[in-house]
C-alpha cells in the first residue's frame, strides 16, 4: 500500500520564533545580557534583514545591556554594518567580541561620522543673487572693454605697418559669415515676407486700402525686419561658430602656442572676425531685405492682384532712402557687436568640454539679446528719421 508523500511547502516569511536563532536574552547576576548566535552574513541575514534590524535597534536602546558576540560563528561586512547601525554608530558600553571581529568594528569606527546639517536659510538671498548677477555683468563688461581696447591698439599698429594686415583671414571670415549665410537668410526672409504680406493684405482689404501694402512692407522690412532677421540668424550661426572655434583652440592649447611663438591672437583671430562680420552684415541686410520684399510682392500679387512692376516702381516713393541707410547702419553695428561677444565668450572658455558648451550657449543668447537692445536704441534715437 503506497502512502501519500508529504507536499513541500515554500514560504518566504520567517517563522515566529526565528529570532531565537540569532540572539537570546538572559539575566546574569542581575544584569541583562544579549547573546548573538548563528551566522551574521549577507546570505544568512537576507530573508529577515529588516525585522532583525528592528529588534536589535530596540534592544540597543537599553544602555545597560551587555552584548556578547562570541557566539557568532561567521560574520561579514553585512553583519557588522547591521550591528553598527543598530548601535547608532557607537559601541555599547558593555561589549564582548572575538579578536577577528574586533578588527572589523575598529575599521568602522575610523569612518567619518555622517553629520546631518540643518538647511541654512539665508533671508538675504534675493539681494545676494542680484549682487552676483551684477558682479558677473561687471566682469563681462570689463572684459569687453579690454577686448575693444586691444583691438584699437591692433588697428593702430596695422595702420602703421600695413604689410601685417591679415587680408587672408579677413577674406576667409567674410566668406564664412557672409557668402555661406546667403541660403538660410534668403529662405527665412522670403517666408517672412510672404507671411507679413499675406496677413497685412487681409486687414487692408477690410478698409479698401490695398495700395498701402507697399508702405507697410517697405518700412517694416527695410527698416526693421531685414536687419533683425539677418542679425539673429548670424548670431545663431556665425556667432556660435566663432565661440566654438576659439573655445576648441583654448581646449587644445593652440592659443597658448600662438602666445609662445609671439603671434598676437587678437590680430590673427579676433580682428579678422570683427572686420569680416562688420563688412558682411550690411551686405546680408540688403540681401535679406530684398528677398523678403520679393516674398511680399509674390504674396501681394496673389492675394490682392497688385502688379509686381507697380510695386517696384512705387517702392522708392513710399519708403524714403533714409530707412535703407538706417538698416545698413544697424547691420554694421550688430555685426561687429556679435563678433565681439562671440570672441569674448570664446576666450573665457576653460580647457574642458563642459565649459565649451556653456560658453557657446551664453554667447548666442547674449548676442541675440544685444541685437534686440541695439534695435531698440536705434528705434529711439532715429524715431524721426525716414518716417516723415
Amino acid at each position: 500500500m503506497n502512502e501519500p508523500k508529504p507536499e513541500l511547502m515554500h514560504t518566504s516569511d520567517p517563522p515566529a520564533n526565528t529570532m531565537q536563532q540569532w540572539f537570546q536574552l538572559s539575566t546574569r547576576a542581575g544584569l541583562a545580557h544579549i547573546v548573538l548566535t548563528g551566522n551574521y552574513t549577507l546570505t544568512a541575514l537576507e530573508p529577515i534583514l529588516k525585522s532583525l534590524m528592528d529588534e536589535l535597534s530596540k534592544q540597543a536602546k537599553n544602555r545597560d545591556l551587555h552584548w556578547d558576540l562570541t557566539g557568532i560563528q561567521q560574520m561579514d561586512i553585512a553583519g557588522t554594518t547591521l550591528l553598527w547601525r543598530a548601535w547608532k554608530a557607537q559601541r555599547p558600553e558593555h561589549l564582548q567580541l572575538r579578536p577577528e571581529h574586533e578588527k572589523m568594528f575598529a575599521r568602522l569606527e575610523q569612518l567619518p561620522a555622517i553629520k546631518t546639517e540643518t538647511p541654512y536659510r539665508d533671508l538675504l538671498w534675493p539681494l545676494t543673487a542680484v549682487g552676483g548677477l551684477a558682479l558677473l555683468l561687471w566682469q563681462h563688461a570689463i572684459g569687453l572693454v579690454s577686448l575693444i581696447g586691444q583691438l584699437l591698439l591692433d588697428v593702430i599698429y596695422l595702420f602703421r605697418n600695413p604689410v601685417y594686415i591679415p587680408w587672408r583671414e579677413i577674406s576667409a571670415n567674410l566668406y564664412r559669415t557672409g557668402a555661406q549665410a546667403l541660403g538660410i537668410t534668403a529662405l527665412v526672409g522670403f517666408l517672412i515676407g510672404i507671411v507679413l504680406s499675406y496677413l497685412s493684405s487681409k486687414q487692408l482689404q477690410l478698409f479698401g486700402a490695398d495700395i498701402f501694402i507697399i508702405n507697410i512692407l517697405g518700412i517694416s522690412i527695410i527698416r526693421e525686419l531685414g536687419p533683425m532677421l539677418a542679425a539673429i540668424l548670424v548670431a545663431g550661426r556665425s556667432g556660435s561658430s566663432m565661440t566654438a572655434q576659439l573655445g576648441v583652440m583654448r581646449v587644445t592649447q593652440e592659443l597658448d602656442a600662438l602666445t609662445v611663438m609671439g603671434i598676437s591672437h587678437s590680430q590673427r583671430l579676433i580682428l579678422p572676425k570683427v572686420l569680416g562680420l562688420g563688412i558682411a552684415m550690411p551686405l546680408l541686410v540688403v540681401w535679406t531685405s530684398a528677398i523678403a520684399l520679393l516674398g511680399g510682392i509674390v504674396a501681394a500679387e496673389w492675394q490682392l492682384g497688385l502688379n509686381s512692376q507697380y510695386f517696384v516702381s512705387a517702392l522708392p516713393d513710399a519708403v524714403p532712402i533714409a530707412n535703407l541707410w538706417l538698416g545698413l547702419g544697424k547691420g554694421v553695428v550688430c555685426g561687429m557687436v556679435i563678433a565681439l561677444i562671440a570672441c569674448h565668450f570664446g576666450l573665457r572658455i576653460k580647457p574642458n568640454t563642459e565649459s565649451l558648451g556653456e560658453g557657446t550657449t551664453s554667447s548666442v543668447v547674449t548676442a541675440i539679446t544685444m541685437v534686440i537692445i541695439i534695435d531698440a536704441i536705434f528705434a529711439v534715437l532715429f524715431s524721426d528719421v525716414g518716417l516723415t
